[in-house]
């Protein structure tokens, strides 16, 4: 326990200290955020703010896991993961605010580098880890090996899937980093409950990380993670969820995350099919922003919501959970 609280302690004040020293010098870089033309109008205002700002969390989660852990080879791996996809977000936020290319990366190269990471958690997920194909099925409490190839099929989804969904959810100042200290809290306490404690330090030091970020990102932020922070957070909850077994309660926990995909995926499937839009704008925090609802009010329900998933799925674990998987 008293790692738990020194990691989380500690990455909160490396994240707090490092805003001041990386926001300016992001500023001079001339790093800052374009803004959609076709989004909310208040969003304009924005224009310019400095981004790749999630390199302070990396920095916040980093120092401590190697501090407070034996650096064994699930932190390593969780580590790689986490950074693997913040080095493709990187690369994304290079060429976007940089180079002055718009579109940043081409979905295909961005896709390509996230499913070589994605395989690469797999392997030695299984290979040094002896993971496994199985899954644990939380409302039945037992685990079932679907098998090399579904495993692997459903494996990709989740994770790839997931790094975008938290990619996705970073649209409003505070709400990916606040639904993620959510997420990864929960991640800390499923991560003691499956006996991983050093994956529980990795978590805490990521809720404590973001949560020295929040108060450089909360409304009006003064800086924006970019695809560096929210593709990396993104592989940080899905690399834990793959090495405690619990990638299907990950949905749950992640249930914020989810819903902002779905939005986009239900909202590009009516306007292709139909020539309608269900909502407003897509990702859905865009809809009751146009709503008319404050930007503020929105993070703070998302941050509800966020807290409400991860309670049901850790409730659903105290039920289902018998001890071993």
């Amino acid at each position: 326990m008293q790692d738990l609280l020194y990691a989380a302690g500690m990455a909160f004040l490396i994240a707090l200290a490092a805003g001041p020293l990386l926001i300016p010098l992001l500023r001079r870089l001339k790093f800052g955020q374009s803004i959609r033309q076709e989004g909310p109008e208040r969003h304009y205002a924005k224009a310019g703010t400095p981004t790749m700002g999630g390199v302070i969390i990396l920095l916040g989660l980093v120092i401590p896991t190697l501090m407070f852990t034996s650096r064994g080879p699930e932190i390593i791996l969780a580590l790689f993961i986490t950074l693997g996809h913040g080095f493709i977000g990187f690369l994304d936020d290079f060429i976007k605010v940089v180079l002055k290319r718009s579109m940043g990366l081409k979905a295909k190269q961005k896709l390509s580098g996230q499913i070589i990471i994605a395989l690469m958690l797999g392997y030695f997920a299984n290979v040094y880890l002896g993971r496994g194909t199985d899954l644990w099925i939380p409302f039945l409490g037992i685990s079932f090996d679907f098998g090399p190839l579904y495993y692997i099929a459903f494996f990709l989804v989740l994770v790839v899937g997931f790094s975008n969904a938290v990619n996705l959810t970073d649209g409003l100042d505070g709400l990916a980093a606040g639904t993620t200290i959510v997420a990864a809290l929960a991640y800390a306490v499923i991560a003691i409950v499956f006996s991983k404690p050093e994956l529980a330090v990795f978590c805490v030091a990521l809720a404590g990380a973001c949560l020295g970020f929040l108060k450089y990102n909360a409304h009006p932020a003064q800086v924006f993670m970019g695809d560096t922070g929210s593709l990396s957070l993104g592989g940080a909850l899905a690399s834990v969820a793959v090495m405690t077994k619990t990638e299907l309660l990950l949905v749950i926990v992640g249930g914020v995350f989810i819903i902002e995909a779905l939005s986009v995926i239900i909202q590009v499937i009516s306007f292709k099919s139909t020539g309608k839009r269900i909502f407003r704008m897509s990702p859905i925090h865009h809809h009751f922003e146009l709503s008319g609802w404050p930007e503020t009010k929105v993070v703070n329900v998302f941050w509800l919501a966020g807290i409400v998933f991860a309670a049901v799925a850790l409730g659903i674990m105290a039920t289902s959970y018998s001890g071993g998987i």
